[in-house]
């Protein structure tokens, strides 16, 4: 087949063709018809995305590569951020923020086993399970609804001498307080990480500046994962504006090397062989340093590859989140006296991930839930609803020891057992959007 052809002929050969496939075989689903299954989240993509992966596959570097340069530039650029590393999934983008606040480059600032991170309990586990892993206290406070993000005015309360962070997440795109949050943590000097897995795109006015979540914190992080605004199959981002976190990120991602050179590169620096570190003998080789007990938390190149595209679609993405929350928000006007329809957070943009519902005294969720799912119409709970009561915390709960809760968590356990979301995701058409309402009106009847 590439008989008298150049590498770079056959290789546009089999992309042109991988275009045709695409295009032929992907996205072809018909018009909607009422009672069609509309799940809550699902992938977005063209012939770009799956052309980007072949191509990377042909080239078969396999880890972190071209792509990946690619798209942590393109990313950091489009947030407005100095530094930003790629890694395999929004899990490990966490994971790999809380352990840069562990490094002893930062002093008396880094989190130390038994220090206290203050977070939230309704909310994915996988925020505050880094801090758990490590020996930090987690210092649960309630949430507000219908925000459904970190209750303020418990901050103070929360704190103590041991505090050394707080760590929360934007809560389905809607953006925290984050004037308060940051003030509160610049009083304290306490690191501030924003979780931005499920808000990538929102926006908060803050000192009459227009910034992205992720970016207003010291560390930001995201996913990838299918569901999530933008996907990779798996994959995150942990990203900065500070130098010194940069470099604990990438030590830590890294395997906790010392060494700065990307893989595939040697001595950039040109003092590979000619310093001295802890106890090792003068010269040993730098690529072989460790400051840190590290991962490897990178993500492959076809990964990126697939990121590189579908970052050029994103703000499209974003644009039709928010139509699409917009439109369900008024088909479900009326509703009022029996559920509770979320609300953005003050001085925010939203990039929504989903249309979180709570239903009223007398409005029985399960009931609810159920009617919707069975019509065809995906549903999902606020994640853990309330963490603390799951078995992961089943030894800690019986011992006392291990997390702070601050308060009555009121707000946490009604999530926990009142409410539940739908998706507003880019793929949904108005049609779509307007048979949910239609669905959860009839469910509330």
């Amino acid at each position: 087949m590439f008989e008298n052809m150049t590498e770079d002929q056959a290789k546009k050969q089999i992309l042109d063709m991988v275009a045709d496939y695409c295009d032929t075989y992907h996205n072809q689903k018909g018009p909607f018809k009422e009672g069609d299954r509309i799940p809550y989240a699902s992938r977005v993509y063209g012939h770009e995305e799956m052309c980007n992966l072949v191509d990377s596959a042909l080239e078969f570097w396999l880890t972190a590569g071209r792509y990946t340069d690619e798209f942590e530039k393109k990313f950091a650029d489009y947030l407005g951020v100095k530094y930003c590393s790629l890694v395999n999934s929004g899990s490990s983008a966490n994971l790999n923020a809380f352990m840069a606040l562990t490094s002893p480059l930062l002093g008396e600032r880094a989190i130390k086993r038994g220090d206290e991170v203050i977070t939230v309990a309704a909310g994915f586990p996988t925020t505050v399970a880094p801090a758990i892993q490590y020996g930090a206290v987690p210092v649960f406070v309630d949430v507000t609804i219908p925000q459904y993000n970190i209750d303020v005015t418990k901050l103070e309360e929360a704190y103590s001498d041991k505090t050394k962070a707080v760590m929360v997440a934007h809560t389905l795109g809607n953006p925290f307080d984050l004037k308060a949050v940051k003030e509160f943590c610049d009083k304290h000097n306490l690191w501030l990480v924003e979780d931005n897995c499920d808000a990538l795109g929102s926006k908060y006015i803050i000192d009459g500046e227009e910034k992205f979540t992720g970016t207003i914190g010291d560390i930001g992080t995201s996913s990838f994962y299918p569901p999530h605004h933008m996907t990779m199959g798996e994959g995150g981002a942990v990203y900065t504006n500070n130098a010194l976190l940069n470099k604990c990120i990438r030590s830590f991602r890294d395997w906790g090397r010392d060494c700065v050179c990307p893989s595939g590169h040697d001595n950039l620096c040109g003092h590979r062989f000619d310093k001295q570190y802890g106890e090792l003998p003068l010269g040993y080789d730098h690529k072989y340093v460790y400051s840190h007990f590290g991962y490897n938390l990178k993500a492959t190149d076809m990964q990126a590859a697939v990121g590189c595209a579908q970052i050029e679609k994103f703000p499209g993405f974003v644009e039709r989140r928010r139509h699409n929350f917009d439109r369900l928000k008024a088909a479900l006007a009326g509703t009022e006296e029996k559920l509770i329809l979320p609300e953005p957070c003050e001085n925010s943009i939203p990039s929504w991930f989903g249309f979180l519902i709570t239903c009223k005294e007398g409005v029985d969720r399960n009931q609810v839930v159920q009617y919707v799912e069975s019509h065809g119409v995906q549903t999902r709970m606020l994640f853990a609803g309330n963490l603390i009561k799951h078995p992961c915390f089943d030894d800690m709960r019986k011992s006392g020891e291990g997390y702070r809760v601050v308060g009555e968590l009121t707000n946490t356990d009604r999530i926990m057992n009142e409410t539940f979301w739908v998706g507003v995701y880019p793929g949904m058409t108005d049609e779509m959007i307007d048979y949910m309402a239609k669905t959860i009106k009839e469910a509330v009847k």
